[in-house]
């Protein structure tokens, strides 16, 4: 009896801390149980396993920290609420309120976790990183938007190849990413955004090799909401040059973390905000270079135009301009004077999906929300 506990918690510090050597993010991990909490807390008043209870306890403690950043919730505060009992039997337990995701953010991020496991079971990290070094290099994702703003003196355009929202449902019925984004591109788009997200936006990383092997010369950006860094890699082996982070799913240590993984393959890496607290947060990632400003609440989905300059005050523009950080303004641009209202707050590029992959002239649209 005296023995079993102290061996239970040994085993759990040892896996905390060894998912910190390996790189990976404590906050991605399911939270401690109160049980092994109780007994990390008896085996301490023993003085058992000193070291080792200390490391976890102190893992734990990072982790609770990380989680007061961030506004969505990595996982169900109880963990997983289905458990498979064979092929034909699914165990459902009963859920509080509080486990229910509380907006759709949260939704896609935990379930994203199956559509990682899906992925991994076709192509593990090893195959990924095969993959990686016969494909081309990463293309300049920062370079071809500075190059783009001082050709035109309007913002970058990030295209998106977008085939369905959860607020929307489907946006294009027949939907073809490589003759979308060959439009775009045509059109003068920077950059091109491709989603990947399968349940909610009807995506594919697949799209992403599809369009780069269709000849398109714009950098890729992969739209997918990151909270591994083996996702990461899947974008780099398919063909991106950049990704997404979203700040309100990732703590500051995991945002540099996983910049740090992009720049690594050669990928940019755009951090998505949506309030001042974010923006002021996300400021102190060493690493940003490129942040964006998305202007959709994530509780209602209602769009704010003015969010881009609600959160770019004076101050916060200086900070940007002293370490050339680029804006970027998302979400509810729909016209040249939509354009117009993002590029006075400060914003040098503009990502758009929905009002301009749903026309049928999506060249000409390009062009013209650009006018």
């Amino acid at each position: 009896p005296g023995g079993q506990p102290a061996r239970s918690c040994c085993l759990t510090a040892h896996v905390v801390l060894d998912l910190r050597a390996r790189g990976a993010c404590l906050s991605c991990r399911p939270p401690t149980s109160s049980a092994v909490m109780n007994r990390f807390s008896s085996v301490q008043r023993r003085g058992s396993c000193g070291g080792a209870v200390r490391g976890a306890r102190s893992a734990v403690m990072v982790r609770s920290a990380q989680s007061e950043e961030v506004t969505i919730r990595r996982y169900p505060p109880a963990g997983k609420d289905r458990q498979g009992c064979g092929k034909q039997l699914t165990f459902e337990v009963p859920s509080e309120e509080d486990e229910k995701p509380r907006n759709i953010l949260e939704e896609i991020v935990w379930f994203k976790n199956d559509e990682i496991a899906k992925h991994r079971a076709k192509l593990d990290l090893a195959a990924l990183k095969r993959k990686i070094q016969v494909t081309p290099p990463a293309r300049d994702f920062i370079g071809a938007i500075k190059a783009k703003y001082e050709e035109t003196g309007k913002p970058g355009l990030i295209a998106e190849c977008k085939r369905a929202s959860p607020s929307k449902g489907i946006i294009k019925e027949d939907f073809d990413p490589v003759d979308i984004a060959l439009e775009y591109e045509a059109g003068g788009a920077a950059c091109i955004s491709v989603l990947t997200d399968e349940k909610y936006f009807k995506g594919s990383f697949d799209n992403l090799e599809l369009i780069r092997s269709a000849g398109v010369s714009c950098p890729l950006l992969c739209k997918e909401f990151i909270i591994e860094a083996y996702q990461i890699f899947h974008a780099r082996a398919k063909g991106a040059d950049a990704i997404l982070l979203i700040a309100a799913v990732l703590p500051n240590s995991d945002l540099s973390y996983f910049i740090k993984c992009a720049k690594s393959l050669g990928m940019a890496a755009l951090v998505e905000v949506h309030s001042v607290a974010e923006m002021q947060r996300v400021l102190e990632v060493a690493e940003l270079e490129l942040i964006g400003i998305n202007n959709r609440d994530l509780e209602t989905f209602k769009v704010n135009l003015y969010n881009t300059a609600d959160l770019l005050d004076e101050d916060t523009k200086r900070r940007l301009a002293e370490r050339d950080i680029i804006c970027v303004g998302e979400s509810g641009i729909f016209t040249p004077e939509d354009v117009k209202v993002v590029q006075d707050a400060g914003c040098k590029a503009i990502l758009v999906g929905e009002s301009l992959v749903k026309q049928d002239d999506i060249e000409g649209a390009v062009q013209q929300i650009l006018s």
